[in-house]
């Protein structure tokens, strides 16, 4: 048999994914891969009921349904306080994954250096690899996984095509503050890279922090590719609909990548999901409130079972620290978490540069009823702390 690709190498398959099936394996409660176990509103349902029947059930335009491009052009023009056109700044993707993909292989050449924030989402280095381009790491330190400006400024003299910003942050909950931006901002400027976002999480933001678009700042919308899905802020993780906002030239050329990739997003998803994106700011407030409460919930259930944590600004995870475990290897912790106590966790590993083995991480969105129970699982944990 031939030799396979060595690109792959470099790369594992998915930890979070494969905690999802190890705790399918031990019947345990998953908190680990980040979605929810409760429905999508019951509008974009119905929506989707009425679609079944009355179509498209045909393939829509590549880059998005007309109709589906304009609701999120007026949606996101709110929310982000720019001008977007729905025919020139915006295509759909099959999630925020390949939206990503999208972006990383539009703008990076092979041998491009890409300035990627540690700790990170699993799949930006995996996206950097594929692209043929090589990955700058810059620490995010604890608690507040703040950056150092001059350890960021050192990884820009090495002249990357890109970086990518996680905000709020995966796994950490990090919320990028205006001046944090606005430093990266002036960094991109200064050295003509690009700013490719993650924001699937803008609209889970704690008090009293604030979410700002880094395409939103001066000068910026031209060298700032924003990648998002409607996953997150619908809990419709499964619909796989993402999309990217940028300039037109970078758009045109994501259209040539998403075309031969994937061909478009599901047409009849497209359509209910337009019912989410006509909801007022009532939705997007009571959403904010559902997940203070889930947090609330499960952090005061983490400080009486005395796990350490870091407090999430954003989004809905939490990294914990296993240190008094005494355990080397996080991953063996994981599985023996799964068996033996019945919860699911990401190793923390997974998300760092480097041999970093004391942390895990848990998700909240969950019904109340099913973090009690986890917590209520947890509290054995209490009988093997060193």
């Amino acid at each position: 048999m031939p030799k396979l690709s060595n690109r792959l190498d470099w790369f594992s398959e998915s930890i979070i994914r494969k905690m999802t099936r190890i705790a399918n394996q031990y019947g345990a409660i998953n908190l680990s891969q980040g979605f929810p176990d409760f429905d999508p509103p019951k509008e974009i349902l119905e929506a989707l009921k009425d679609v079944s029947n009355k179509g498209p059930h045909q393939y829509s335009i590549t880059w998005g349904a007309q109709n589906f491009r304009e609701k999120l052009a007026l949606k996101q023009e709110k929310f982000m306080g720019i001008d977007i056109n729905p025919d020139e700044n915006v295509l759909v993707t099959c999630g925020s994954t390949e939206a990503m993909m999208c972006a990383m292989m539009s703008v990076c050449n092979p041998g491009d250096k890409v300035i990627v924030f540690s700790p990170f989402y699993e799949n930006y280095t995996a996206d950097a690899i594929l692209s043929g381009s090589e990955p700058i790491y810059v620490e995010l330190k604890p608690p507040a996984f703040n950056f150092d400006k001059q350890e960021l400024r050192n990884a820009f003299k090495q002249n990357p095509k890109a970086l990518i910003l996680c905000n709020p942050s995966n796994p950490t909950g990090k919320v990028f503050t205006k001046e944090e931006l606005l430093y990266i901002g002036s960094l991109a400027k200064e050295y003509d890279t690009f700013v490719i976002t993650d924001e699937v999480y803008e609209h889970i933001i704690f008090k009293p922090y604030k979410h700002t678009y880094l395409a939103s700042l001066e000068d910026m919308f031209e060298r700032t590719i924003s990648c998002s899905s409607l996953s997150k802020t619908y809990s419709i993780t499964g619909w796989r609909l993402g999309y990217i906002i940028a300039n037109k030239d970078v758009i045109d050329n994501c259209k040539k990548v998403h075309d031969f990739l994937t061909v478009g997003a599901a047409a009849p998803l497209q359509e209910a999901a337009i019912k989410g994106l006509e909801f007022g700011q009532d939705y997007y407030d009571k959403l904010n409130d559902i997940y203070e409460k889930k947090k609330s919930l499960f952090l005061n259930g983490l400080d009486k079972i005395g796990l350490k944590y870091y407090e999430p600004q954003g989004a809905y995870y939490v990294m914990v620290d296993i240190s008094e475990f005494g355990y080397e290897d996080d991953y063996e912790f994981c599985k023996w978490l799964a068996k033996e106590i019945g919860v699911a966790a990401v190793p923390g590993s997974s998300f760092f540069r480097g041999k970093v083995n004391n942390y895990i991480r848990f998700h909240f969105a969950k019904k109340e009823e099913t973090l009690i129970e986890a917590l209520k699982r947890l509290e054995k944990l209490k009988e093997y702390k060193k």
